[in-house]
């Protein structure tokens, strides 16, 4: 089968060499090509601020952070003053109240021991006064006695009068509440043998100073049979070593101890040995 034939088209003896000259673009190209620049280098001053925005971000949180960091650290550096100040202020508020009540007990205290001293100063002179007073009753009735055993003693100085017991028990019963002193002899203090003498010696008998000589003085009695003003010994006869004198009722006046001194006493309490008569 014959292939078809196909027209010959005469060409130019140049057509084969290219032309130098650029090709002509349409007018839409240009603007399309324009636009894609201007997008183009929009797209690309965008993206350089959004990295420059990005790109300062860190410098400006670099920048800020340690000026917060320091207005904090003030803030906590001036509170832990203000609680420290707070916490001084209130130890000395502490130390001050202590203090004053320290102050205050020991004020109390002084003032307490104060008044006990003072009260006990206003007891040692009331004391004081009423020995005083006790005295001086005892020293006036003491005058008196001496002058009624002196009248006595001039009427009849060889044998008392009748009157002679009762000037001794008067003058014993003044003594009442003196001191007993070992070796004493009044006015204000006695032993038993020293009162004893002082008393029998108002109406002008003089008896031995020490009760063992008293105890062989005057007539020797029976205790059941005594009389007002008999003196009684305790001891033997000759080594007695106690003294006093029967005052009636049972009872008999002595210079006792340190502590009693001179006082009044039971005889049933105390029974003595003998007794001697020497008015």
């Amino acid at each position: 089968m014959k292939e078809p034939l196909v027209p010959v088209i005469p060409m130019s003896h140049t057509a084969h060499i290219r032309s130098h000259r650029k090709p002509r673009r349409s007018a839409t190209s240009a603007i399309a090509m324009r636009a894609g620049v201007a997008g183009g280098v929009l797209s690309m001053a965008a993206a350089g601020a959004s990295a420059s925005a990005n790109a300062a971000e860190p410098v400006t949180q670099t920048i800020e952070l340690p000026t917060l960091t320091a207005d904090m650290s003030a803030q906590v550096a001036q509170s832990a003053a203000v609680t420290q100040q707070a916490a001084a202020d209130y130890e000395l508020r502490a130390e001050r109240d202590a203090a004053a009540a320290e102050a205050a007990a020991e004020a109390k205290k002084d003032l307490a021991e104060a008044k006990k001293k003072a009260e006990a100063k206003k007891k040692a002179a009331e004391a004081a006064r009423k020995a005083a007073a006790e005295r001086a009753a005892r020293s006036a009735e003491r005058a008196t006695l001496s002058a009624s055993a002196s009248a006595s003693a001039s009427a009849s100085v060889s044998a008392p009068a009748s009157g002679s017991v009762a000037t001794v028990i008067a003058f014993l019963k003044a003594q009442v509440g003196d001191a007993y002193v070992m070796g004493a002899t009044g006015p204000n203090a006695w032993d038993c043998s020293s009162l004893v003498q002082a008393a029998y010696k108002q109406v002008g008998v003089d008896l031995p100073r020490v009760s063992q000589d008293q105890s062989m003085a005057g007539t020797e009695v029976s205790l059941s049979n005594l009389q007002v003003g008999d003196i009684l010994y305790w001891g033997g006869k000759g080594s007695a070593y106690h003294v006093g004198v029967y005052i009636g009722d049972g009872k008999y006046l002595d210079a006792a101890n340190p502590s009693k001194g001179v006082v009044i006493q039971d005889l049933s309490g105390y029974p003595a040995s003998g007794a001697v008569r020497v008015l």
